[in-house]
């Protein structure tokens, strides 16, 4: 058995709105062990004997036919998670500014999001599949990487967390 860590993908943040609780009643009938939540936006620990690719499509496909929406879920394990969060590149408190991690499934959107030339208040670097990036708080959505991450090609195969986040979800 593996515990493993499933982002959700734009849950709670603008359009889909869901109870957590909801959500680990679905994934628990959907044959997850150990079900817990993290927070409101999306963050799930579970256990399964599964590799993360079935996880992510049992899980995709128990929230899209529970709760109709179009469900894109990445999954690491917890280990993977803890990787993660100890490569954070830059210092991760820096007084103004917000510390994030863009997890990223796709080999190609990694290339493409990896060559963003970041605005002058925001820094990024490449990681084991993922974009470490910093930005001024307040200039999330308007930056030059926010704008870029936001589209909708990216939604099936990217989710963004602050680093505090990932953090509490490390600590599983």
């Amino acid at each position: 058995m593996t515990r493993y860590a499933a982002f959700l993908r734009g849950v709670n943040v603008g359009g889909v709105n869901l109870k957590m609780a909801e959500v680990a009643r679905v994934l628990t009938a959907a044959g997850f062990g150990d079900v817990r939540t993290i927070l409101a936006s999306g963050n799930v620990l579970l256990d399964s004997s599964a590799d993360p690719d079935r996880v992510r499509k049992n899980a995709e496909t128990a929230l899209r036919n529970e709760f109709g929406y179009d469900a894109w879920v990445l999954v690491y394990d917890v280990d993977t998670v803890r990787a993660i969060v100890d490569n954070y590149p830059f210092e991760p408190e820096v007084h103004g500014y917000q510390s994030y991690v863009t997890l990223v499934s796709d080999p190609a959107v990694l290339d493409e999001l990896a060559a963003l030339k970041p605005g002058p208040d925001e820094k990024t670097a490449r990681g084991d599949g993922v974009i470490y990036w910093q930005v001024a708080k307040g200039a999330t959505l308007n930056s030059a990487v926010g704008k870029t991450m936001g589209k909708s090609r990216y939604k099936s195969s990217t989710t963004t967390r602050n680093l505090r986040t990932l953090v509490k979800v490390a600590a599983g």
